[in-house]
Parts: C-alpha cells; structure tokens; sequence
C-alpha cells in the first residue's frame, strides 16, 4: 500500500461503522472520516460475491481512499484436510481485490476465526497450512496480489498467534508476498510486550490493526498506547494503521469473535473520540496518520 513520505496510511475497518460493505450507509459518513484524516477503508469480504466491484473502485476514486479486504476462512473449510476447497474459496475474494484496485487481501487467510482444537498445533497442522499458504501466495501473486497473515489470540486459533510465528510461517514458505498483518487486540494478549511483538514481525509487516483491549472506544480500554505507538515508530514501519472496532458485526463472524454485547455505550464515540485519540498518541510518538 502506498504512502505519502513519513506518513502512515489512517484507516478504518468497516466495523466501526456498518456491519457488512453497505455503501448506501458508508457514503453518507465519508465525509466526516475524511476531515478525521481517514485515507483507508477495510472491506470484510465475508460473501466477495455481495460486493459491488465497480460501485466500490468509483466509491474510493470519489473519496480518494485506499481499500484492503480482509477475511477469515469459513468453518466449514479445512486447509489441511481439503486445500483445493479453500483455494476455491480465495479466488472470489482475489478477485474482488483486483476489480475495486486492492493491492493486498489480509485477514486469517490461513485458517478460520473461533475455530481451535483445544491444543498447540501438531507437526500435520503447520505442515498442511504451510503447503496452504505456498499454493494460496502462488495464486494471489499470478493476479498481482499480496497475502496477509494475520495472528490472532489463542481464543480464536491455534495455529498463529505471535509475530514471531507468523515470521517462522513465512520464512518457512518462502513466499515474497506474504506479509504479517497484526492487530493489537490480540497482540495484547499473546505478546510478551508491543516492543518484542512487533520487533519479531518487523521484517515482513505490511499491515497493523489498532484495536483496543475490549474492541471498543481507543482510549477508554487497557491497552498500553503509548507503549503500542512507540513499538511501531521504533521500527520505521511505513504501512497503513486500521482502527478495527467490534461496532457493527455480520452474524457470520460474530460467534467467532465472541461479540454479544455493545463495544461502546455510545457507538458514534469509537470515531468522534476514537480516532482524534489515535491520531495523537501517534504523534506523540513521532507518527503521522492521514
């Protein structure tokens, strides 16, 4: 994803404002993202074929706005057990990413949000999601694609939930278009500190999630961001920062998240307070976000 010089792409995951990619309820808001300096929209692409390709790519033409879909793979499909089902899966979703101008598809590309066996990932597991990815990689790169990797908490998989893994995943695949995408949420909980988490995935980082401790307002939660903005100012990383808030979610994805109930007692603060808050810790910490 492109930047301006010294810049970091701000964006905002669809979440936080909609449940699914509705334009008709997106449009009306884009302006008061824009004076927040939001430069990036995140499309989840739960059902790709939903998506309006050519609505979209005139969408952020209009708006001036970079787009990135994202995913988790369904749970009825299984990398190991059966790939070329799950290959199948990505290509609707490679291809939406090429017809709204997308440069990369991120999310749990490797396996599916909520969906754990209860213990650490056998030898069989990582072998298979490993041959996955190469063919998943492959395929994205035959349409120009970069592929995210992104590792979440322990509750949600068992298969990446460090930088650190992820980094072994991809130097164990060898492909030179995947990246580490990571996400705050869950780097608060499986990483020793944001310093080490996001030193270990330095080398093939390509896309951060800001997210707070309870996926609410940024600010309001737990989460360490003095701390956070720092670890990714020491880094000199480049990529897009995406306020990823649990607002609005499709009840596809809802069970695997584990949202039942509001992130914010008032849904309008995640923006209105959210991102002026993430916008300031950034500088204090030497970034700049727009």
């Amino acid at each position: 994803m492109s930047n301006e010089a010294d810049m970091n792409t701000f964006g905002l995951h669809t979440f936080a404002i909609a449940p699914v990619w509705d334009l008709a309820r997106i449009e009306p808001q884009m302006d008061r993202l824009k004076e927040l300096g939001i430069g990036l929209m995140e499309i989840p692409l739960l059902r790709p074929e939903e998506i309006d390709t050519k609505r979209t790519r005139g969408f952020a033409n209009h708006y001036g706005v970079q787009l990135i879909p994202s995913l988790g793979l369904p749970r009825a499909l299984d990398v190991v057990e059966r790939p070329d089902e799950a290959l199948d899966f990505l290509q609707p979703a490679f291809k939406v990413c090429n017809e709204v101008g997308a440069e990369a598809l991120g999310g749990v590309t490797y396996g599916t949000i909520g969906k754990t066996t209860g213990r650490a990932p056998t030898r069989r597991e990582i072998d298979g999601m490993c041959r996955f990815l190469e063919r998943a990689a492959k395929s994205a790169k035959s349409r120009s694609l970069k592929l995210g990797i992104e590792p979440c908490n322990r509750y949600e998989t068992h298969l990446i939930n460090r930088g650190i893994d992820a980094a072994r995943i991809i130097e164990r695949v060898g492909a030179d278009n995947i990246f580490i995408h990571l996400d705050t949420y869950h780097m608060h909980i499986e990483e020793e500190s944001f310093a080490s988490g996001f030193e270990a995935a330095a080398p093939y980082l390509g896309y951060v999630h800001v997210s707070e401790a309870n996926r609410g307002v940024p600010g309001r939660g737990m989460l360490n961001w003095a701390a956070c903005m720092k670890a990714i100012a020491d880094i000199g990383y480049q990529g897009a920062i995406t306020l990823e808030s649990m607002n609005h979610v499709d009840v596809d994805i809802a069970g695997g998240l584990a949202v039942w109930r509001p992130v914010a007692e008032d849904p309008r603060d995640v923006i209105e307070v959210g991102l002026p808050f993430l916008r300031e810790e950034a500088r204090k910490a030497g970034l700049t976000l727009g």
